[in-house]
C-alpha cells in the first residue's frame, strides 16, 4: 500500500462525531482505504490527513462516498530524523 497525503478544505469549522467516525471507517474497510491520523488547522476548517491506499482513485472514491473533500492528493514517503541517527 501507498502512503497518501490528502488535503481537505471545508466550509465550516470540522466537528466530527462518533458515529462520523465509525461511518468514515466502515467505508474505508469497505473501499480498503486506511485513515492513519489527520492534523487539524487552528481555524478547524482545513485537514492534512495521511491514508494507506492502493492507488489515488480509491481515495477520490472514499471523498465522494463521505461527501467531503479530497482537494489535493500527494503520494509521499515517509522520512524522519531518525532515519539518520548514526549508529554507535
Amino acid at each position: 500500500m501507498a502512503l497518501f497525503m490528502i488535503e481537505r478544505q471545508f466550509a465550516d469549522r470540522l466537528q466530527l462525531t462518533s458515529d462520523a467516525v465509525r461511518q468514515i471507517k466502515d467505508i474505508n474497510s469497505e473501499i480498503g482505504v486506511s485513515w492513519l491520523f489527520s492534523f487539524l488547522s487552528a481555524d478547524q476548517k482545513k485537514t492534512y490527513c495521511l491514508y494507506e491506499a492502493s492507488n489515488p482513485d480509491a481515495i477520490r472514491e472514499q471523498a465522494k462516498v463521505l461527501g467531503i473533500p479530497a482537494d489535493v492528493i500527494v503520494e509521499v514517503s515517509k522520512i524522519g530524523p531518525d532515519m539518520f541517527a548514526k549508529s554507535a
